[in-house]
């Protein structure tokens, strides 16, 4: 059977409240640390991400969460990719692909004009995903992420 049959990608709701929690958390302790701004977000996404006029997806597999994405609104046109995490055990079957294929079929559903995010060069199969899908470095502002030593856009078109 095909990935593409068995990982759906869902919206949040808030009985889904925890995996955005868990799937960064794995994700941060392994490559980073928990950031205070992380720990704020994670743990309030309602609050942090969709009250907020962001979005907040999940990808499902064999009927669990194993990935999440975040379209955290800066603006009416620009959105930040952000809080990408697919757990451990099923990386390298494409999810992330499926994720970003996701933002960027809703950025246009929406009129979003612009999607940015915040990276670190190390994570090397990351910056080749969103170079594939068309993001380009830009000008690193100071201060957003300590992880952060690469920001990305996309123009949506």
């Amino acid at each position: 059977m095909k990935l593409e049959n068995i990982v759906t990608i869902i919206p949040f709701s808030s009985d889904l409240k925890e995996p955005i929690k868990t799937l960064n958390i794995e994700w941060l302790k392994k490559y980073f640390k928990i950031e205070p701004k992380d720990e704020k977000v994670l743990s309030n996404p309602q609050e942090e991400i969709i009250d907020k006029g962001g979005m907040i997806f999940y990808a499902k597999y064999n009927e669990e969460i194993v990935g999440t994405v975040s379209l955290m609104k800066m603006n009416d046109t620009e959105f930040e990719l952000s809080k990408m995490a697919v757990t451990n055990g099923v990386q390298g079957l494409g999810i992330g692909k499926k994720l970003m294929q996701h933002c960027i079929e809703i950025a246009l559903e929406h009129g979003i004009e612009k999607i940015i995010l915040y990276s670190n060069r190390t994570l090397k199969p990351a910056i080749h995903l969103y170079e594939k899908f068309g993001f380009e470095e830009i000008l690193l502002e100071n201060g957003v992420y300590e992880r952060a030593d690469i920001k990305m856009e996309k123009i949506i078109s």
